[in-house]
């Protein structure tokens, strides 16, 4: 079992029922999943760009992605309806909590000035974004093989009603919040 998982069960229900007087452990906010996600404009000129991005998230989540196709035409854009726009891989359960324990613990303080995560990039819902600008944070990707730095966003996403509560939830979780 995860490390994030076993304190999750252990510490993170008793320090909420507490805090915000839960009279159920069910009503206890949790992780559901985490979604990996990368927008590539590029990918209209350039089909093959995807294949990298597609091999250094599988190397990250440890999970095979899906390809996200163009809903509607944007003749600006150049771009047409079912092209291949992005790549998005969605974890639970174990693989979530260890890509989690990943994140905390190797990625962010591998990333350059980092004085924390804003607060305030939460939904109202209590889930959480984060934008990381640079692949290589992750040390499961091969430097060698990166043809252009390219950045994801990673969404956490709870079961909590707001974002007091989902705030909480992920401070326990060891997320590190600015001040």
């Amino acid at each position: 079992m995860s490390r994030l998982k076993e304190k999750y069960q252990k510490t993170v229900i008793e320090k909420l029922t507490k805090e915000f007087g839960y009279k159920n452990m069910h009503q206890v906010p949790k992780l559901t999943k985490i979604v990996l996600n990368v927008g590539v404009g590029e990918a209209v000129q350039n089909v093959k760009c995807l294949e990298s991005i597609e091999e250094y998230i599988k190397d990250i989540s440890g999970q095979k992605p899906v390809i996200c196709k163009a809903k509607k035409s944007i003749a600006a854009f150049k771009l047409r309806e079912g092209h291949p726009i992005g790549v998005m891989v969605t974890l639970r359960r174990k693989k979530m909590y260890d890509f989690l324990d990943r994140l905390i613990t190797t990625a962010l303080p591998r990333v350059r000035d980092f004085k924390g995560l804003s607060p305030r990039s939460f939904d109202g819902r209590g889930n959480y974004s984060i934008g990381i600008k640079e692949q290589l944070v992750f040390p499961e990707v091969n430097f060698e093989k990166i043809d252009k730095v390219r950045g994801l966003n990673i969404t956490l996403v709870s079961t909590a009603g707001t974002d007091d509560e989902g705030r909480a939830l992920l401070k326990e979780l060891g997320i590190p919040f600015r001040k």
